[in-house]
């Protein structure tokens, strides 16, 4: 767990610190993937804990609530995620910070799951139900909300819509849209703007990363995102992809296919969508927001397109991504989203 804000946070968490007079009993922070949501709610989670919080609302980091906390061992906290993010952080104790992990195996016949299931939040009853341990708050951490599948989505309303006392809930969510209205009324919303430029700039500097304006623009100006993808090996498979897109074709999107068939198929999606996000504004205003490197071969192939062809292209392409994760055959789901992209310039 980070122990410090993000540059771009300071300015939020003191809009947050208003609302500690008269503290909602959920609070639901959204904004785009990759700002640091999730760390900046960790750590106004420990600052509800701690024993002696400093006057600008930060958690002291040395009083024993904080060693709990850092430990992932505090008995009034309870993170809520799924599986497959049990993983991220080295030393998690399986009892004592997250709700419905179970006991975990060296070898596990299941992948692990991708939503937040209803065993999980079943699992808060007994730990909402007994006296905190200093007869303070007790705090629930729960992310991505769009996680929760349906089950997992009524049960958690049941108790948002009776909270239990001294009991506060923190939700993270990279997509509003995606989560029941019901829950989305229960909750204080709280908007976690992307940094400007010139602070993700400078972020990523520090981390030494090179090419830092490209993997920015590329993420839409998401810099946790752009320095997660920064530091993968998948350069060349972007850049291999982004050069079919260039050159349009049945024989090349055939061949494309077949060479990323074992890339994951929904970030396929996402590097087209964001193509076909810059074609259309290109062509409609001139401006490119995420691959300004191929400005040339955008405004090549914006003079060939038609704009409805663009629109149901988008349509099509924000179809493929709601069933991206588990297509049937990934090398037929990629040839038929290139073909298609192939057709609209024939």
């Amino acid at each position: 767990m980070s122990n410090s804000l993000f540059p771009w946070q300071d300015g939020v968490w003191q809009q947050l610190q208003q609302m500690r007079a008269r503290l909602p009993h959920a609070i639901l922070f959204h904004g785009a993937e990759g700002i640091g949501k999730t760390v900046f709610a960790e750590l106004f989670a420990q600052s509800l804990l701690c024993e002696q919080p400093q006057a600008d609302g930060h958690a002291c980091g040395v009083c024993g609530s904080c060693g709990w906390f850092m430990q992932y061992n505090h008995p009034d906290y309870r993170r809520v995620r799924p599986e497959i993010l049990d993983g991220e952080d080295a030393g998690d104790s399986d009892e004592g910070g997250d709700a419905g992990d179970g006991k975990k195996t060296a070898k596990s016949a299941k992948a692990p799951s991708k939503e937040i299931k209803i065993d999980q939040i079943r699992a808060l009853s007994g730990f909402m139900n007994i006296s905190t341990h200093r007869q303070g708050q007790r705090v629930v951490l729960l992310y991505p909300a769009e996680a929760l599948n349906t089950a997992a989505s009524n049960a958690l309303l049941k108790t948002l819509e009776e909270p239990p006392p001294n009991t506060v809930f923190l939700l993270s969510s990279n997509s509003l849209d995606r989560l029941l209205p019901t829950i989305l009324s229960r909750c204080r919303k709280f908007a976690m703007p992307l940094p400007s430029r010139e602070q993700a700039m400078a972020w990523l500097r520090q981390q030494d990363v090179k090419d830092a304006d490209v993997w920015l623009a590329e993420q839409g100006g998401a810099p946790l995102t752009a320095y997660a993808q920064s530091q993968s090996e998948g350069r060349e498979l972007i850049d291999e992809f982004l050069l079919h897109l260039t050159k349009p074709g049945i024989d090349g999107a055939l061949k494309c296919a077949e060479h990323l068939q074992k890339t994951p198929v929904a970030e396929l999606v996402g590097w087209q969508q964001r193509w076909l996000y810059d074609l259309f504004s290109f062509k409609l205003c001139g401006t490119i927001r995420y691959y300004p490197r191929y400005e040339k071969a955008l405004a090549s192939l914006a003079a060939k397109v038609e704009t409805g062809s663009l629109l149901r292209a988008l349509k099509s392409s924000n179809e493929r991504r709601a069933i991206a994760e588990h297509p049937l055959s990934a090398r037929l789901f990629i040839e038929e989203m290139l073909l298609d992209y192939a057709a609209m310039f024939a």
